[in-house]
């Protein structure tokens, strides 16, 4: 059943408080209506931090078609000011059931990764898997900050000539939603999503945080321990992430009847 809740804000971005099935349900409903532009963002704790100061990913983020939580930290934030979420939808776990998805209706998918042949690679292993879908992997830019005009022509080239249902981009964040955003002109036909570093775990280069983990929320624990490169990332969003919900959860206690003159409670 469809849930009946409405999007709301939550620290400057939308939430749209969704099951897992509600999800998928809203997809295949966009695969069944003319092809159009279609924009899934994902919403965790450190996205949050990173749109307090940049208005460009804010304003992207708001006009998505699907906000979706990808955070514990989200959804005790947004409980703690009365907003329920019915359960995380992690990217990692959506993209393989769109991929899957993409194969079952013999779709067409692009893959454009960070990584040199990374998307290539996983493009070539559902082709074997679903033979009559198409499955195209792309490199991305080699400096994605300064992308030649070699590298977008090559991108605009193949999705004009396929005009894919689904496009996953795995740039990180802000970069990958503001990019999908730039070029909608170009992706008007396809449904398109940022997938950060879900292609590693498809393909392997990354293994998968143990389910124990998975179920409360703490894949960013498992993160940061097996890849301590994170670490002077986290340490300094994921307090400044507690200091921000704390002050909402104050502001939202001190003006219960006017809670909507403040952009973080509505």
């Amino acid at each position: 059943m469809m849930t009946q809740e409405k999007r709301f804000s939550y620290l400057g971005l939308p939430l749209d408080p969704l099951t897992h099935y509600d999800v998928l349900d809203k997809i295949k409903k966009y695969l069944s209506t003319t092809p159009s532009f279609r924009h899934i963002v994902s919403i965790n704790p450190e996205n949050i931090v990173i749109a307090q100061n940049n208005a460009r990913y804010r304003e992207v983020c708001s006009t998505a078609d699907l906000a979706l939580t990808d955070g514990i930290g989200v959804m005790i934030g947004a409980k703690m000011i009365g907003k329920n979420i019915p359960e995380r939808i992690p990217g990692s776990k959506l993209l393989p059931e769109l991929l899957d998805l993409a194969g079952a209706m013999s779709l067409t998918v692009v893959l454009i990764g960070s990584q040199a042949n990374l998307a290539l690679r996983l493009a070539q292993c559902y082709s074997r898997s679903y033979p009559k879908a198409t499955y195209i992997g792309i490199n991305g830019y080699q400096d994605k900050l300064k992308p030649t005009q070699e590298e977008e022509k090559r991108i605009e080239d193949i999705v004009r000539t396929t005009r894919p249902h689904f496009i996953f981009v795995a740039f990180g964040s802000p970069f990958q939603e503001i990019w999908i955003d730039t070029h909608k002109t170009l992706l008007k036909a396809s449904i398109c999503m940022g997938v950060g570093g879900a292609f590693n775990y498809l393909s392997g280069l990354s293994h998968r945080p143990p389910s124990i983990l998975t179920r409360f929320g703490l894949e960013w624990l498992y993160r940061l321990v097996t890849e301590p490169w994170r670490i002077s990332r986290q340490l300094t969003r994921l307090p400044y992430f507690i200091v921000l919900a704390f002050q909402q959860w104050i502001w939202c206690i001190m003006h219960p009847q006017n809670e909507q003159t403040h952009p973080h409670c509505s």
